[in-house]
């Protein structure tokens, strides 16, 4: 058996699986949470059985450590796994990495100047990758970019309207995020529908949401631009905003610059026009809230839906049709509400969901079509799953290695 350890740090956590990349089977996974916090708190499952540990993880590699300890303890032991390759996510790829890369010095110094694209990841990631390598030299470590699948969008994808010399020299264009997810849920679509050249629109909804456009494999067009603020509504991001607002907030409100950023990205979208980022408590809202509360959150998910619409349309023109509306991540496979209010707004295009089967299915759990034979679109949810293709893209390239 070979097996990939997916890994992805974060500011003050680290999330982890072993899987098989072949067969997909999650032998085990686990994170470790609040580093360096007083307490932290370790979660490890394998086998059906979770094991929680509450104790101080001062800094990331000691939280590596104490990771690899508990696989020794519990299982599985990582000697008996076979692990071939370690698996690194990293958001922000940039213009240099159009696919996964072996990490090398060199690589790790081009992650490193990426850092001011995504200065709340890149920096996290560089700190999983360093204590990995230290505490697993003889494995190949692989970095697999959120950016990787937009790197070759059309030009007039990518670029901004803006003067050419400045956006080459501080390296502004589109760079899409969630692009893992994307790439892996179109190519299964693919296969699941028997076509390579399918007109494709995959909507990843979660808290974080974005759209891409996909034409026989290749991404045309995503909804995250230079930075994942970009695009649809969020759960506390405000996604397209005319830019004129920051400068009206800057001037008439008095904010800086770091207010405005936390504004936009921590205080807006569902959480910013409801009161509640999380889809689940704005429905309940909608059916149960007093009046005020009930008429906010309903005109909150109008304006959600609304952009759905949008790039939903303007995909579809820019493919010059579509083929298949694929909903995936938490929300696209966990709310039905959402699935069935965009495909009634294309219902004059001729998409026909199938409602009783997509309430019976409002968790889904495994790929299915949603939508009526006879819609003019093949409607599907597809569960995403970030690691494997990780797992994936890290083993075929340590294979060539």
């Amino acid at each position: 058996m070979s097996t990939v350890l997916v890994i992805n740090s974060g500011s003050s956590s680290i999330k982890y699986q072993l899987i098989n990349p072949v067969s997909g089977d999650v032998l085990a996974k686990g994170i470790v949470e609040r580093i360096g916090e007083p307490v932290g708190i370790i979660t490890h499952k394998h086998a059906g059985e979770e094991l929680v540990r509450k104790e101080p993880v001062p800094d990331h590699g000691d939280g590596l450590q104490k990771v690899l300890a508990i696989f020794d303890e519990v299982g599985p032991t990582l000697a008996e796994a076979g692990i071939v390759a370690v698996g690194h996510r990293i958001v922000q790829g940039g213009s240099y990495f159009d696919g996964p890369a072996l990490v090398d010095d060199h690589v790790r110094a081009l992650i490193e100047k990426l850092c001011t694209l995504a200065p709340l990841h890149n920096p996290a990631h560089l700190k999983g990758i360093d204590v990995a390598r230290e505490l697993m030299p003889d494995v190949p470590h692989v970095a697999v970019f959120d950016t990787a699948f937009f790197q070759h969008l059309p030009e007039a994808s990518a670029m901004y309207a803006i003067d050419r010399d400045v956006a080459r020299q501080y390296g502004i264009r589109r760079y899409g995020a969630h692009g893992t997810s994307h790439q892996f849920v179109s190519e299964e679509v693919s296969k699941m529908l028997g076509r390579d050249d399918l007109k494709q629109i995959v909507l990843h909804l979660g808290n974080g949401a974005s759209a891409s456009a996909v034409d026989s494999g290749r991404a045309i067009d995503t909804s995250m631009g230079l930075t994942p603020l970009e695009g649809l509504v969020m759960g506390t991001r405000s996604g397209d905003i005319d830019p004129a607002v920051v400068f009206h907030l800057q001037r008439e409100a008095g904010m800086t610059v770091d207010q405005v950023d936390e504004f936009l990205n921590k205080r807006s979208g569902m959480k910013g026009m409801t009161g509640e980022a999380d889809m689940r408590t704005n429905w309940e809202l909608i059916e149960n809230g007093p009046e005020e509360i009930s008429k906010r959150a309903r005109a909150g998910m109008d304006v959600y839906i609304h952009r759905l619409v949008k790039y939903v349309g303007a995909y579809w023109t820019e493919l010059g049709g579509l083929d298949a509306l694929t909903f995936t991540a938490g929300i696209g496979e966990n709310d039905p509400g959402v699935r069935e209010e965009l495909c009634d707004a294309l219902a004059p295009f001729g998409v026909k969901i199938n409602h009783d089967l997509n309430w019976e299915n409002w968790h889904v759990k495994a790929p299915i079509v949603l939508s009526h034979p006879d819609s003019s679109v093949t409607v599907l949810c597809y569960p995403t799953n970030e690691e494997l293709a990780i797992a994936r893209q890290a083993l075929s390239l340590a294979q060539h290695d």
